[in-house]
């Protein structure tokens, strides 16, 4: 039997699982999450002392490989992480060599939207697929590029980072540019949106369901924003036509450039789908080359809220076939 360890390590939160691959696919066996603690160490220590609890509470002989899914900047091929902007101190941490040394077993190490991009190709919407993109649109807006039947993860693992294209002289900021990809299509880029278009709202005295007063402007998130779009809010669905615009704008270029089968695309769309896809579909039909265009299929991603956890599981396979 093939056991697999995941490590989840997040700005807030850590998580390990282990898991057993029954025919290709995984079934979790159990997992822990827990506040990331404040420094690299605490936390590989943690997450080390967590997972062999868990291999001795359910009597594992032997794990098999450990993926490890983590934010970016990384070097995957060095196993290094290279200083993510959400995880302070985690500074050129040889994350690979660590659990190798202690475990004497495969380790791979990936970033969070690769690690999503594989998960989804094995055992999402994106199985049986040469060519796919899964895009994470959650957070942030990155991308996990699957070509020809391989994760594709560029010269020094930046291939992917979609959220830096500029969509608009102006918008919304994200990645540290405004008008951006990420700007339009994240969670705190449709936030920021939001609230801009509220102040208007306010200051002309009308009352948005996200946000009826002004003292409420800095609790506006994109949840409230969609649960009022879906309640039929005509200020929110303003802020939604303008993400499903960009959006579409965005997968043109993706399909012209990448010529993918599929682009599967996590969190908000699939929450917002009803809304966002004849939006998207309209711009695509528009902008993309249509015989591209016509091979290529856009969906919500198929794993739903298990991708984060299947995630750290398929780099544990990429380990053992490395």
């Amino acid at each position: 039997m093939t056991i697999l360890a995941g490590l989840d390590i997040g700005g807030t939160k850590c998580a390990v699982l282990i898991g057993k691959l029954v025919n290709d696919n995984i079934d979790v066996i159990e997992r822990v999450q827990f506040p990331t603690p404040n420094t690299p160490d605490e936390s590989i220590q943690r997450m080390t002392d967590t997972l062999d609890k868990l291999v001795e509470k359910h009597g594992v002989e032997e794990v098999s490989a450990i993926g490890v899914s983590c934010g970016g900047p990384l070097n995957s091929r060095k196993g290094v992480i290279i200083s993510p902007p959400n995880l302070p101190g985690w500074d050129n941490i040889e994350i690979v060599k660590i659990l190798e040394q202690k475990y004497n077993i495969p380790v791979a190490l990936q970033n969070d939207a690769n690690a999503g991009a594989m998960a989804e190709w094995r055992w999402g919407a994106g199985k049986g697929t040469e060519n796919m993109i899964f895009l994470t649109f959650g957070t942030g807006m990155g991308a996990g590029l699957i070509l020809n039947g391989q994760l594709y993860s560029g010269t020094n693992d930046l291939a992917g980072e979609v959220g830096h294209i500029r969509l608009a002289e102006d918008g919304p900021v994200g990645f540290g540019k405004a008008g951006s990809f990420e700007g339009f299509c994240s969670g705190g880029g449709i936030a920021r949106l939001a609230t801009d278009l509220a102040k208007k709202a306010l200051a002309e005295g009308k009352s948005p369901m996200f946000c009826p007063t002004v003292d409420q402007l800095d609790a506006i998130t994109t949840k409230k924003v969609g649960e009022a779009a879906q309640a039929g809010d005509e200020l929110a669905l303003e802020v939604f036509s303008i993400v499903g615009f960009r959006l579409g704008r965005g997968l043109a270029l993706l399909v012209d450039i990448l010529n993918p089968e599929k682009i599967v695309i996590g969190s908000i769309y699939g929450r917002q789908k009803d809304i966002l896809e004849p939006l998207v579909l309209k711009e695509l039909e528009k902008e993309a080359i249509d015989l591209s265009l016509s091979v290529c299929e856009v969906t919500p991603a198929g794993l739903g809220e298990k991708i984060g956890d299947l995630a750290s599981f398929s780099i544990a396979l990429l380990a053992l076939e490395k």
